[in-house]
């Protein structure tokens, strides 16, 4: 019963993380068309980002390893391709989107949405982003179906 809980911990984990990252695209579309909102629904993902989907990650690192020394006596290829997926996910938000996210938000505060300055961290948080999807849909599938498990 521990491990079927903990499993039951994982993956509401994994729905609030990719769930939450999901609802930034419906931020910046939002704001997009109402300028005046932008520096509310930045600080909101930034918000959600810190609080919510990062720390989501962690325990998901956390739950997911007790999962495999509970439940697994090997350690399946599927597995050690998730995890390897994961540092490079965690490395491209923490090196690359955190910080364009936070130089994005003191851009817009300090010059507004039409400096330049603006305009490339804007760019650069929504290439890392876009960047951080493959990762997270290859890790969900490798979890979900386990190939040669």
């Amino acid at each position: 019963m521990g491990y079927l809980l903990l499993k039951y911990v994982h993956v509401l984990l994994a729905i609030t993380a990719v769930g939450t990252n999901i609802t930034y695209a419906a931020w910046n579309a939002r704001s997009a068309t109402a300028q005046e909102h932008l520096g509310f629904a930045l600080r909101g993902i930034k918000f959600l980002d810190d609080n919510i989907a990062n720390p989501c990650y962690g325990l998901l690192l956390v739950t997911g390893l007790a999962l495999r020394f509970i439940g697994w006596s090997s350690f399946p290829r599927w597995m050690a391709s998730a995890i390897v997926l994961y540092i490079v996910l965690v490395v491209i938000a923490l090196a690359g989107y955190s910080p364009a996210l936070r130089r994005q938000i003191a851009a817009l505060e300090a010059e507004g949405p039409t400096s330049s300055s603006y305009a490339k961290w804007a760019g650069r948080a929504r290439i890392t982003g876009i960047a951080t999807i493959p990762f997270v849909l290859a890790i969900v599938f490798l979890m979900v179906v386990k190939p040669s498990a």
